[in-house]
């Protein structure tokens, strides 16, 4: 009985301030708003953000890299093996870029439950020409089709049909850049022109463009086989294998391993991108940061507004603790009142919040970088919600707590007397 009664008098106490507990449940509730929408909208940013970097970078890029012997002559002749020897104007070895054992590597690789999957490059630099017009390129041979499948292939292509690289002979994807230094138009033929003088004619047949001006004046996909071709190469032929983890972050020591089991080199996405997670960390601390400060203020809003309520109500608490209701009677009541503001900021900010991340999630939005993003990135994580909710609760439990205490400890002997 005494629950139900406790449970009465919050109710009665709460809408007999009905204004001051209306505005501190819009406190909770634009405090909830605009953290899920903060959060939302800076994940969905550092999203974008880290897919301009992950969707070009492999986690793991196996290759032969050209260097030096790393053991000169002189080290391994008797005579001088136990000299200090100092080499100057060391040469690089006379080694080709290939890598060896492509189909055992790739057999071993699908065979890793830590893949998630490998596609083969071949590259080759040359020079592009139309009419008068000639550049130097980069050739990116490319199985498109995995290329597509784990780095977003077609998220770069703003025009034409990259499926069109495997299905069309002597195809090119154009970066966007080059394609307007020479005014190349889907459908025109371009010669690329190899450093060894051979010329090869292919169609243009898509754009490729990432809003890197400088990469975009350069690169272009082919087929892997229109590369071998370009080099007078086998079909066995494959520069680097390009490969995504299940989870990147297991990249560095898997790298390594990999190294030392194919006698290759490995580099991994952390090593070639070590600033990439950096910024998104520190925007989502400052986001975390920000959303919890203000609720953190909306419960200073609600503390004020129950003890004011306290002050107001001192002979309600005393008529109450006289007609038998205990100390802690009385702090559930005013606890039940902080817990239900909160409970409702919870539900309506909850409400709010994603309906400006919708609002958001529709403004247009063009990036160069991306053509295929038309609108504002939002991230729409069920664990924002919780977050949210969780730490309101907390927040207007102790923002209700302490004016409760002040309000149990009242003697109502006092206060009577007093009136």
């Amino acid at each position: 009985m005494k629950v139900k009664h406790i449970a009465e008098i919050s109710i009665a106490l709460l809408f007999a301030r009905w204004k001051q507990t209306l505005i501190a449940a819009i406190g909770v509730t634009f405090s909830i708003a605009l953290f899920i929408t903060l959060l939302g909208f800076m994940e969905g940013l550092n999203g974008l953000l880290d897919s301009l970097v992950l969707n070009r970078t492999p986690h793991i890029r196996l290759f032969n890299d050209i260097r030096p012997t790393e053991i000169q002559p002189i080290e391994i002749s008797e005579k001088y093996k136990n000299h200090y020897n100092f080499i100057k104007s060391i040469k690089p070895a006379i080694a080709r870029n290939q890598l060896h054992n492509v189909d055992a590597i790739l057999n071993t690789l699908e065979k890793d439950n830590r893949v998630e999957g490998v596609a083969p490059r071949t590259l080759a630099q040359a020079f592009y020409s139309l009419g008068t017009i000639e550049l130097n390129g980069m050739v990116n041979g490319i199985d498109v089709e995995k290329e597509a499948k784990y780095y977003s292939f077609a998220d770069y292509i703003p025009e034409g049909n990259y499926m069109d690289l495997k299905n069309v002979a002597n195809s090119i994807i154009l970066g966007i850049g080059a394609a307007e230094k020479m005014l190349a138009k889907i459908g025109d033929v371009i010669i690329v022109t190899t450093t060894s003088g051979d010329q090869f004619p292919l169609k243009v047949v898509a754009y490729f463009q990432t809003g890197m001006a400088d990469y975009d004046k350069v690169q272009s996909f082919v087929n892997i086989s229109t590369t071998q071709k370009i080099l007078g190469k086998s079909n066995s032929y494959i520069n680097e294998l390009q490969i995504k983890l299940k989870d990147l972050n297991n990249a560095p020591p898997i790298a390594l391993e990999y190294s030392k089991i194919f006698k290759v080199d490995a580099e991994d996405i952390q090593t070639a991108n070590a600033q990439y997670s950096t910024g998104s960390d520190i925007r989502s601390l400052i986001s975390y940061a920000v959303g919890i400060t203000l609720l953190i203020v909306a419960g200073f809003g609600i503390y004020n507004i129950l003890n004011m309520m306290i002050y107001e109500k001192m002979d309600t608490i005393a008529i109450l603790k006289a007609t038998g209701f205990a100390g802690k009677d009385v702090k559930r009541v005013f606890i039940n009142i902080a817990l239900s503001i909160g409970a409702f900021g919870i539900i309506a900010g909850s409400i709010v919040g994603f309906l400006l991340c919708f609002m958001i999630d529709n403004i247009p939005f063009e990036i160069a970088a991306m053509p295929t993003i038309t609108t504002y990135p939002i991230d729409y994580g069920i664990n924002y919600y919780i977050i949210a909710g969780v730490f309101a609760l907390f927040t207007t439990y102790f923002a209700g707590w302490f004016p409760a205490r002040k309000a149990s400890m009242v003697d109502p002997v006092v206060i009577i007397r007093g009136k």
